[in-house]
């Protein structure tokens, strides 16, 4: 029974993938659920799996390919398990030359090869069938570059010890090496994003500084006790800054608004992004109402978010939507940053190093551990003053965690 491989269905944010590899090839035996395909979109990598055992018997869009959302990529014959014969290979003729074989070289990889300027004889593929893949055209891309960091010492060590009394000088540098590859999908479209927030937005930046010390004390006092009670859940610092600002948002309608044309659509719900980094970029999964979830809850799902961000196995749920977004950038030390606004939201919160300051409190020096903020808002829909007593409202509740169990 023939099957239709179909791309999966994108959302309204999503506008279109690219097929990023195909670890099946035509006429190769498939298990059920096994992974024949890897679909790349803006957001994740999403894997085509094979609908039950057979063959795959065609691929309609190759690497490279760009598909759009439910367009047919290949077709699968069901319980077939033939596999497709042997291409014929010819005598080995003493005078033929190693460059009459015709490589299979795939879409990606062909194209890194024109970049790199890479021949044919230069790759051997590893891929089925010796199929060529990016990863065998980046081993000549790297073996290139170290055979161009090791040329200079080669030659330094033969003229030492040609001439063993003439002290040699010390190297300084080497050859100015660099290495062109292709920008993921994910990476072109954050650029994309931030360019259009920076140029289709009126944004600006609200800074205040907050006295971490008695969220810091909470925590060092009932951290072994939650961490007991809630099945290994850490409480950290970022469980506090967005309950903090679940309930400033409730306050502050406008900061968990959006522009959408001449309107502006005010939401009743809570759904806060926060920003995770990745190997791939920076990903913003969104914790679902935000503002009925306990600390724990929020810990735990942000640590489940940030385990699947490093394995690539965030869904299209995970990341889509959000009414405000919550990064933090203390973790790499930032000590002060303007986050940019992640559309069509209207604000962004930037949380920062926490850094002991001397600080004058009640007419005396203390040294307090400070943190400073930041949001990020579009001024057409925010005015300052909104802006400002929001920023507030967070300071408030982190140096007194008491307001944000009682929601004052």
């Amino acid at each position: 029974m023939s099957i239709e491989i179909k791309a999966p269905s994108f959302p309204e944010s999503v506008a279109d993938g690219t097929v990023a590899t195909w670890h099946k090839q035509v006429g190769e035996p498939c298990g059920r659920d096994e992974l024949i395909a890897d679909i790349e979109t803006d957001k994740v990598v999403i894997e085509i799996n094979a609908p039950s055992e057979g063959t795959l018997t065609e691929i309609i869009k190759p690497e490279g390919e760009i598909i759009l959302s439910n367009e047919l990529i290949a077709r699968f014959e069901a319980g077939a398990v033939a596999v497709a014969p042997a291409p014929a290979v010819a005598e080995p003729v003493a005078d033929q030359a190693q460059t009459d074989v015709e490589l299979i070289i795939s879409p990606a990889a062909k194209k890194m090869m024109a970049e790199n300027t890479i021949t044919d004889s230069e790759v051997k593929g590893s891929g089925k069938a010796g199929r060529v893949t990016k990863e065998d055209v980046q081993a000549v891309i790297d073996q290139r570059a170290s055979a161009a960091v090791a040329a200079p010492v080669a030659s330094a060590a033969v003229a030492s010890s040609a001439a063993p009394s003439v002290p040699m000088p010390a190297l300084i540098g080497g050859d100015r090496l660099e290495r062109r590859v292709p920008m993921t999908r994910l990476r072109a479209r954050i650029a994309e994003r931030l360019l259009t927030a920076t140029q289709t937005t009126a944004m600006l930046t609200t800074f205040n500084e907050v006295n971490m010390q008695p969220v810091m004390e909470l925590r060092a006092k009932y951290k072994a006790q939650f961490e007991k009670a809630h099945n290994g859940t850490r409480l950290g610092f970022m469980s506090f800054f967005v309950r903090a600002a679940t309930e400033a948002l409730k306050r502050f309608p406008a900061v968990n608004a959006s522009i959408d044309g001449d309107d502006i659509v005010y939401h009743s719900y809570f759904d806060v992004g926060v920003a995770v980094s990745s190997d791939r970029g920076l990903v913003v999964p969104v914790l679902r109402d935000a503002d009925a979830m306990s600390l724990a809850s929020i810990e735990s799902k942000i640590r489940e978010y940030g385990g699947k961000a490093m394995d690539g196995k965030l869904s299209m749920e995970d990341m889509t939507g959000g009414t405000f977004t919550v990064t933090n950038g203390g973790v790499f030390g930032s000590l002060m940053s303007t986050p940019i606004l992640n559309p069509p939201q209207a604000a962004i919160l930037g949380m920062h190093k926490i850094q002991d300051r001397p600080m004058a409190v009640n007419g005396e020096v203390k040294i307090l551990p400070m943190m400073n903020l930041a949001l990020s808002y579009d001024h057409r829909l925010i005015d300052g003053k909104d802006a400002v007593q929001f920023l507030v409202a967070i300071k408030d509740m982190i140096e007194d965690p008491a307001r944000i169990l009682l929601e004052l």
